[in-house]
């Protein structure tokens, strides 16, 4: 089930407030201040540390069955999507992901895929990435611009039970355009880093 993604951003401040006002909730703010990590969580809020000048490493926030997470970079750059998966499809995604000579990061909290167009896909099997399962708010489509040909196929002999939820586009730059978010009282608008947010409803009256 698609239920993630991440980006670096000069927009953090920006894109917090973004989905805040989408209705989320901020479950995490890690950053570096005077050389190391520290946490900036809440009931935290910018005014408190806005002036420190904080390099965040990640901003994670919630809702429904969607999990969305950015870091302070130079410049908007899409780092991977992710998958909330069984161990068990964990196990097979990954010993497909090697057959078609994709590298697999498998690490105790998180398992990563590098894929050969640009981005990473991150497996997830720990149910406490979302807020629930429950509610109607999750992740149904996703629209990604890739450099080449390929990624449909590629996803298809990857996933079980693959319905086409990502659908690619070939550019000059690999970036994730749009994310189709069911529930969302709000439709079709746009978030600090360019990513086009849509419901259900919006897609089928476009």
């Amino acid at each position: 089930m698609l239920f993630h993604f991440h980006y670096w951003t000069p927009f953090v401040e920006e894109t917090e407030r973004f989905y805040m006002n989408q209705g989320f909730r901020v479950t995490q703010r890690i950053g570096k201040h005077e050389g190391t990590f520290q946490e900036f969580n809440p009931p935290l809020e910018w005014d408190d540390f806005r002036e420190k000048k904080v390099l965040f490493r990640i901003v994670e926030m919630k809702r429904g069955a969607v999990n969305i997470t950015f870091g302070f970079g130079k410049r908007v750059m899409f780092d991977h999507i992710g998958l909330l998966v069984s161990d068990d499809e964990k196990r097979k995604i990954c010993e497909r992901a090697r057959r078609l000579g994709w590298s697999v990061d498998d690490g105790e909290r998180r398992t990563f895929l590098a894929t050969p167009y640009g981005f990473r896909i991150e497996l997830q099997t720990h149910e406490d990435a979302v807020d629930s399962l429950d509610d109607g708010i999750r992740v149904t489509r996703m629209q990604i611009a890739v450099k080449q040909d390929g990624l449909e196929a590629d996803l298809y002999h990857l996933l079980p039970h693959w319905r086409g939820e990502i659908t690619s586009v070939v550019r000059e730059t690999c970036t994730l355009e749009e994310v189709t978010i069911d529930g969302l009282a709000e439709s079709d608008v746009t978030d600090p880093n360019a990513v086009r947010i849509r419901t259900k409803e919006s897609v089928g009256e476009a």
